[in-house]
């Protein structure tokens, strides 16, 4: 029988945030001292710039053909922010001292409190990771059969509902903000789907409009990923309250981490009960079991690295905005090179720096420009190639991809480039520089054959 979840929380207006709660009673003095602020403070983690060893001027110059790497370490996408030690190594110590590291403590109760509020939900249940968030609000949402996702994600995204049995169906994405596409959405519900799935793809939200008339025309399930978009607004509300429930991601790439985590949150108190059962094991009760469950739970360890991380948000926001306009102002000249924007009406996270490859325009594939940079030591990414309809399981000599052909060309020309506190403006100049140098050389070659 499919569980029907109603939200008691419609009465509050689009946008609005809930009131500050106090810390849970029980918890300890200490723990609220360090981990209530409300406040950011100036962080005071070790991290460390990277910055060019010389900006190069000429093809010949590039480490691809000789000559010496423009970084002497590697640039990443997705480096780890280190919140500030000290903050951090007192809460573990204080975790170590009352010895209480894992079963819904008083740090994971004070991490959930301090997500809700952030995202302006009721509920956070907080896991051990993203995935595990998945897996267990497809549990409490009942589905079954066939669920609607982008194939434009994370592997991740499909493989939790395919570890709970179930069959992920791709869906197309729009073009204009690389997630999913409701009108292709609506050609793919059958009588075997039971959800819809979007994801808010590098923190640009989804046409959450259309995907709820569909699900509510075909009495779908709707629930989003929303791995990318901590800290973003759509339409004036931050993201986390749309849908049934929204999964986020606090894994170490992302700009707030845990560490490890991740969370669901919903506006939905049966079904937050429901997500509590689950990932603990299916326990109702000190020792009353009431469903089959698994182990999703947070450490208390995680818990404080998350707190820590939340502390530093502004600060974290503010680099990568930084960061985003510098790419901007020195990539503006690169004819080919398209960087995706921000609607400057919202709040963004700016975690992610995408820049779309015009082959024609440019005279260098994708994967060419790529292995250039990675030759410089900036490691950029193809994010996500070849589409999850592509990757196995889901895409092979026995099961062809489905026709995708939007996904498949953003797949096939997107790079993400190294972003955040780690990033300065002279390395992205450099950066800029490289790629320059690397359109040119393609270009020189490409006349050299026509001659």
């Amino acid at each position: 029988m499919r569980h029907r979840f109603e939200s008691s929380h419609a009465g509050r207006q689009r946008g609005q945030r809930p009131a500050k709660s106090r810390p849970s009673r029980g918890q300890s003095s200490r723990a609220v001292a360090v981990a209530d602020r409300s406040r950011p403070k100036p962080s005071t983690s070790h991290e460390t710039t990277v910055t060019p060893l010389v900006l190069k001027s000429h093809v010949d110059d590039l480490a691809i053909n000789g000559g010496t790497p423009t970084f002497s370490e590697p640039l990443h996408v997705g480096r780890p922010n280190v919140p500030a030690r000290e903050k951090l190594f007192e809460r573990f110590e204080d975790i170590l001292d009352r010895a209480w590291l894992t079963n819904d403590g008083p740090y994971v109760r004070e991490f959930e409190r301090q997500v809700a509020c952030h995202a302006g939900v009721k509920h956070c249940i907080a896991t051990a990771s993203g995935t595990s968030a998945l897996e267990i609000a497809a549990t409490a949402l009942d589905l079954t059969g066939e669920v609607i996702v982008p194939a434009m994600t994370f592997i991740a995204t499909p493989h939790a509902f395919a570890w709970r049995g179930l069959t992920p169906v791709f869906a197309d994405i729009d073009p204009r903000t690389c997630c999913i596409d409701a009108n292709h959405v609506e050609q793919l519900v059958t009588e075997r789907t039971s959800a819809i799935v979007g994801v808010h793809l590098w923190g640009q939200p989804c046409d959450t409009h259309a995907l709820h008339d569909i699900a509510k025309r075909h009495q779908l399930r709707l629930m989003y990923d929303a791995s990318h978009a901590f800290g973003c607004t759509h339409e004036g509300q931050r993201i986390g309250g749309f849908g049934d429930a929204e999964v986020f991601s606090f894994h170490a790439t992302k700009f707030v981490a845990a560490g490890e985590g991740g969370a669901v949150v919903t506006n939905c108190d049966e079904l937050a009960e429901r997500l509590r059962c689950l990932r603990n094991f299916g326990f109702i009760g000190t020792d009353q079991v009431g469903t089959v469950g698994t182990n999703a739970k947070m450490s208390e360890m995680a818990a404080a690295f998350g707190i820590t991380s939340l502390e530093e948000i502004d600060n974290v926001v503010e680099a990568n905005r930084h960061t985003f306009e510098s790419y901007a102002k020195h990539f503006s000249k690169l004819d080919g090179i398209q960087l995706r924007g921000f609607n400057l009406a919202e709040e963004h996270n700016y975690q992610y720096i995408v820049a779309h490859v015009d082959q024609q325009r440019t005279g260098i594939t994708r994967d060419a420009l790529m292995k250039t940079l990675h030759a410089e030591n900036v490691l950029a990414r193809r994010y996500f190639y070849p589409g999850c309809h592509r990757s196995a399981p889901y895409g092979s000599d026995e099961s062809p991809a489905a026709d995708l052909p939007f996904t498949d060309q953003v797949a096939s020309d997107v790079l993400c480039l190294p972003a955040g506190r780690s990033v300065s403006e002279k390395a992205v100049e450099a950066i800029a520089r490289l790629v320059q140098l690397a359109i040119s050389g393609s270009r020189s070659s490409s006349s050299t054959s026509a001659a």
